[in-house]
């Protein structure tokens, strides 16, 4: 751990038994406000880097998540799924739920816990303001249950590429108890594994996903600005 990890570290469960310090180092990580736009240039620097910033997406997010549980001797492995950012249960104005329509496929991580003989989902990506525009934020931890993702996995790739490319209509149904992940959720021993799949993944982006990207991240950040302020 760098040394400001470890103040933080240090800060967030000096007197706390494991599960309590794991509630405690969940519940600050996912209170450090979401920004796509963050770059993630290290995974190794990058849990400094988000508490410097104050910001940050969901991969320092879990970086720094994963550092901390494994100085309290947990077991973790990286979660990634496939998902889509036209979300049809967020709150998105016009301009901007048009840009999330015509984007690539996206790969979010979180981190599984293994909690007694159980690996449980910790997923610390959404910060508890966005809940107002309809983020489903893990709120009120227990240190055992398992959460929920902060972002819905892909069905399978015919119907994915059928509705997102024809119709727009929802990937999975609200309510839907069943997923079908687009190659389903991959787990990662250790960092490098899991930068290497993601970089295969985001490598087959064209120069013209990439733009409209960068710009989406950009006005997304704006627009959670405004949900935190309640101007949703």
């Amino acid at each position: 751990m760098t040394s400001l990890v470890n103040v933080a570290f240090s800060e967030w469960t000096h007197g706390l038994d494991t599960r309590k310090s794991m509630i405690s180092i969940f519940t600050h990580i996912r209170d450090i406000p979401y920004s796509v736009s963050m770059p993630v240039s290290d995974p190794k620097t990058s849990p400094e880097q988000l508490l410097v910033a104050g910001k940050g997406s969901c991969g320092p997010k879990h970086y720094l998540l994963a550092e901390m549980y494994r100085k309290l001797n947990l077991s973790v492995v990286y979660a990634t799924i496939a998902f889509s950012w036209n979300d049809p249960d967020l709150h998105y104005p016009p301009g901007l739920r048009n840009q999330a329509i015509a984007l690539p496929i996206a790969h979010h991580l979180a981190c599984r816990v293994q909690i007694g003989c159980r690996w449980v989902l910790v997923d610390a990506t959404w910060d508890r303001p966005l809940a107002q525009g309809g983020f489903p934020v893990n709120d009120h931890w227990d240190g055992y249950s398992e959460m929920k993702w902060a972002v819905k996995p892909l069905k399978f790739p015919v119907r994915t590429a059928f509705c997102h490319n024809l119709t727009n209509e929802p990937c999975r149904a609200k309510g839907e108890d069943e997923l079908y992940p687009i190659d389903g959720e991959k787990d990662h021993w250790d960092v490098e594994n899991q930068v290497r799949y993601y970089r295969e993944k985001v490598a087959v982006r064209t120069p013209d996903e990439v733009k409209r990207l960068a710009q989406f991240y950009r006005e997304f950040d704006d627009w959670l600005d405004d949900v935190r302020h309640g101007h949703v």
